[in-house]
């Protein structure tokens, strides 16, 4: 029987009985993994009464990888990601003084997973550092391949340090490097193709979600034909592939500078009341700020890929932490995707039942809405939220709540399958 998901005139097509590939994972992934895929079964078999099910497939990488093949990332697992599309992973350690620099950017750039996307909202119960987390609920589209993650730089006093600087100097002209011969060297490369592949699945998702808004992040005032560009390009796609679709802050200052700002406002409230997307930009900094003094106003976020690393810890941060944060890495042209755990591998608290499996879990929920599963994702979402109404959670989180009441990792578990 057919057990792999597979693309189809563009479309994911996703058999009942569907093999996931899954990493457990170093350190606390042992204990949250094996908790996280209990509940999705049991809230798989709940919402459709044993008509679909997920085998669970184990891959490896990482620490336990390497003990048993000597390779961080062996082919197999690399090759079963290509096949089956969809697969899961937990956090993995990163081999230290050589090899590969991250497994998890290797995994990214060998299935080109061009989109990192990162959902934060609040859950009722969770205590958050500001005052009104409620308003926070954003969906990142970070760039996933390109910018300072493509791992291009030489260290200081290396020859190929000095032979790039020779070039830059001798060839290029640049004369701005304040400490030639004591200065390491990074390349950042931005896309035409890049940024323009990353802004379309953005404003797809928000069309498709009949959310607002999108915002494209940079800091193209500095970086202006890396950041600038991403921000020209963005505002392209949106101008030329979702003309029907949306209305961008370019029209507008079109619209201002011939008609005036009454017209240029009117035509932003008739863009809203016809339910396009609006399409925006803002520089990073800015909108750091903006986010705590204005998260209402954010919806969909388009930003490159350091931007997109702080913006994502920002913002989960001001739900109540990375350990209820969920990501996915998707290429939306091939339709392969790997989800995890966005936290690291916590080594001082693993195997002593007490790491938050939620980070993962909601990874998982993920998971299920892109296999279009979405009865069994919105069980498990349901039942979080009633555990953390409650005060139940584990001890990261309810030490914080008024009556908390702190749960181990497996504990949480089982109490999560019962409120289902």
């Amino acid at each position: 029987m057919m057990s792999k998901v597979y693309i189809k005139d563009g479309q994911l097509c996703v058999p009942d009985r569907v093999t996931v590939p899954y990493i457990e994972g170093d350190g606390v992934g042992a204990e949250i993994t094996p908790v996280c895929q209990r509940i999705v079964n049991a809230a798989v078999e709940l919402a459709y009464l044993g008509k679909r099910s997920i085998e669970w497939k184990e891959v490896l990488a990482g620490g336990k990888a390497f003990q048993q093949t000597g390779e961080w990332l062996p082919e197999a697992t690399m090759e079963a990601f290509r096949e089956y599309l969809v697969g899961i992973k937990g956090p993995l350690t990163t081999p230290v003084g050589g090899g590969i620099r991250s497994l998890n950017v290797a995994l990214r750039q060998t299935l080109d997973l061009y989109v990192c996307l990162r959902p934060v909202r609040w859950f009722r119960g969770v205590v958050s550092p500001v005052k009104a987390p409620e308003k926070v609920n954003m969906h990142i589209f970070r760039e996933n391949t390109e910018d300072i993650y493509a791992g291009i730089e030489w260290e200081q006093g290396t020859p190929e340090a000095r032979k790039f600087y020779q070039f830059l100097h001798e060839e290029m002209g640049v004369s701005k490097v304040r400490f030639p011969e004591t200065s390491s060297f990074g390349v950042k490369p931005v896309s035409v193709e890049g940024t323009r592949r990353l802004v379309r699945a953005a404003i797809a998702y928000a069309v498709q979600h009949k959310l607002p808004s999108v915002t494209l992040v940079h800091k193209g005032n500095i970086m202006k034909f890396t950041e600038g560009g991403f921000k020209r390009w963005g505002y392209e796609v949106a101008e030329t592939e979702f003309a029907s679709q949306t209305f961008t802050m370019n029209q507008y200052e079109k619209i201002k500078a011939e008609l005036g700002e009454e017209s240029a406002k009117a035509a932003v409230g008739k863009a809203i009341n016809e339910g396009k997307v609006i399409v925006k930009d803002c520089i990073a900094d800015a909108f750091l700020q903006n986010t705590l003094l204005m998260p209402e106003e954010y919806s969909v976020i388009a930003t490159l890929n350091l931007n997109g690393d702080y913006i994502s810890d920002q913002l989960a941060a001001m739900v109540g932490g990375i350990g209820i944060a969920p990501g996915a890495n998707i290429n939306y042209q091939t339709g392969h995707a790997i989800f995890e755990a966005t936290h690291g591998t916590a080594p001082n608290i693993a195997g002593k039942n007490v790491v938050n499996p939620c980070s993962l879990l909601l990874s998982s929920v993920m998971m299920l809405e892109y296999l279009g599963w979405k009865e069994a994702a919105c069980l498990i979402t349901d039942a979080i939220e009633k555990a953390f109404a409650l005060g139940e959670a584990t001890p990261d989180l309810a030490r914080f709540m008024p009556e908390g009441k702190p749960l181990g990792t497996d504990e949480f578990g089982k109490r999560i399958v019962e409120l289902l």
